[in-house]
């Protein structure tokens, strides 16, 4: 199943002082590798809510920063970003090609690297033809992994790609899910292998040889000074109570949706209505049937025992 997007990333968050380029990080002489940190997550999992946290954590600034320059370095999988590392445009190369070169893409990009750089991710953790992972382990320094409760994914996914939500529940269920992979349509971003919903949870958090964290959405609601303030050590940030409190105010889903209604936001896609919709916890139960339910949990059972939310006994979190 192909997921089409139209959304584009091309802010540079400025991780060290430095004239912005297009990886945003620091270019040097000597190369170096490892050191892409992965904002890895499904979609509508609390990706973009931890960049607009991490964009207000690393500029200090008094007021928020604006919602269309949370930088952070292009989406993994941008085309033009690609192109400009490869030296071949996309566009002339197949699938099997393009992912053949992605490894080679990261590793580049890290080693102009001197200080982390922060890169959202929406692919799963997958493999090309010749065996090698698509997100080099030589080029990462970490990965911060974002879960949030399939069914609030599901509600949440369906207005995002203004799409009847059984066939977002049956995508979920899809193992064989990708974003923008049509042969014949030329996007701004590759071919980004989905999976469904529960592989791609594990392909990220059970691959032997990465460091990763993972981040609840539920968590960054519920205990927001705990959960951020794991995430900032994690990738070794300083650890300030106050810098880290006030990102959190910075980036609160008031704050967020309030920039969206007044000036827009440049990654929602043409379809949705909004991008910081509600922001809510358990807003499934106002939405899918006995059914749907039923499905998602057939579906992804083993998995949200793991990261609680469906009891041993079967009852629903959250």
């Amino acid at each position: 199943m192909d997921m089409s997007d139209t959304s584009h990333h091309s802010d540079h968050l400025p991780v060290t002082t430095i004239a912005e380029d297009r990886t945003g990080c620091t270019p040097k002489e000597a190369p170096a590798t490892g050191h892409i940190i992965w904002l890895a997550s499904y979609p509508k999992s609390g990706n973009t809510w931890f960049r607009a946290f991490l964009a207000n954590y690393l500029r200090e600034a008094d007021h928020p920063v604006d919602i269309n320059r949370l930088g952070g370095g292009p989406i993994a999988s941008a085309r033009m970003m690609f192109d400009d590392e490869a030296g071949v445009k996309a566009s002339e190369l197949t699938v099997d090609e393009i992912e053949r070169w992605r490894p080679r893409v990261y590793e580049q990009i890290s080693a102009a690297c001197t200080s982390p750089l922060f890169m959202k991710i929406h692919d799963a953790y997958t493999y090309n033809a010749q065996g090698e992972p698509l997100m080099s382990k030589a080029a990462t320094q970490g990965v911060l992994y974002f879960v949030r409760n399939p069914l609030d994914v599901a509600v949440s996914y369906t207005h995002h790609a203004a799409a009847e939500i059984d066939s977002i529940i049956a995508l979920m269920g899809d193992s064989a899910t990708s974003m923008v992979g049509h042969p014949k349509r030329l996007f701004n971003q590759l071919r980004q292998r989905l999976l469904s919903w529960s592989d791609h949870v594990l392909s990220w958090v059970d691959e032997p040889g990465l460091r990763v964290h993972v981040m609840r959405y539920e968590d960054m609601q519920l205990r927001p000074f705990e959960t951020f303030r794991d995430a900032v050590t994690f990738v070794d940030l300083p650890d300030d109570a106050e810098r880290i409190e006030r990102a959190i105010a910075h980036a609160s889903f008031e704050v967020l949706r309030g920039q969206e209604v007044e000036k827009a936001f440049q990654e929602k896609t043409f379809r949705a209505e909004s991008f910081f919709r509600k922001g809510k916890i358990g807003s499934w139960r106002e939405v899918l049937t006995r059914e749907q339910v039923e499905r998602l949990i057939a579906d992804h059972g083993d998995v949200m025992r793991r990261f609680g939310y469906l009891t041993s006994t079967g009852e629903l979190v959250y």
